[in-house]
């Protein structure tokens, strides 16, 4: 039996976590002692493995509930299939702003000859529809398949040394 803090410990969540997936209904306690301690037995820590799982595919907590409970009139494969389609839906998005991008830089010498700013390049980003978490993922992306050219990329922009540590890190 494990105590909260010790299932949040083997998951690498937070016990705030492990609350409120309990207060949504996902996660019941095996006991509670009489000083209120929560306990959870190999039951609990399979229920909550399939939690982390499906929360690591990015589904909502409502649709893992549903899933759990059998409160849905979707089977499993139902609901993967739409989260498939909602995240395929998002990376075809997130082509089109690459696409309007590259159309916007193409037949012009702007970003090798520094003229293109931070501030100017995130603007042509926000215009694309890119929003804060779309810019991260999008230099995520950079540094993985291509770190070098990133690091050039960042330095042509004017950023200091610094801040550009910090991005690639992200």
């Amino acid at each position: 039996m494990l105590t909260i803090s010790q299932l949040a410990k083997k998951f690498g969540l937070s016990r705030t976590t492990i609350l409120y997936y309990e207060r949504e209904g996902l996660l019941t306690p095996n006991h509670r002692s009489s000083n209120g301690y929560r306990w959870y037995g190999n039951y609990e820590v399979r229920v909550l493995e399939t939690i982390v799982s499906y929360r690591s595919y990015g589904m909502t907590v409502s649709d893992i509930t549903a899933l759990l409970n059998g409160d849905n009139q979707l089977s499993q494969v139902q609901l993967l299939t739409q989260h498939f389609n909602k995240l395929e839906s998002e990376i075809n998005k997130l082509r089109h702003q690459q696409k309007a991008i590259v159309a916007m830089l193409q037949g012009t010498d702007k970003l090798e000859s520094s003229m293109v700013t931070k501030q100017r390049w995130v603007e042509i980003m926000q215009a694309a529809g890119f929003t804060q978490a779309d810019m991260i993922k999008w230099h995520q992306k950079f540094e993985e398949m291509e770190p070098l050219e990133h690091q050039a990329f960042l330095e042509s922009l004017g950023i200091d040394k610094e801040e550009i540590e910090k991005i690639r890190a992200m």
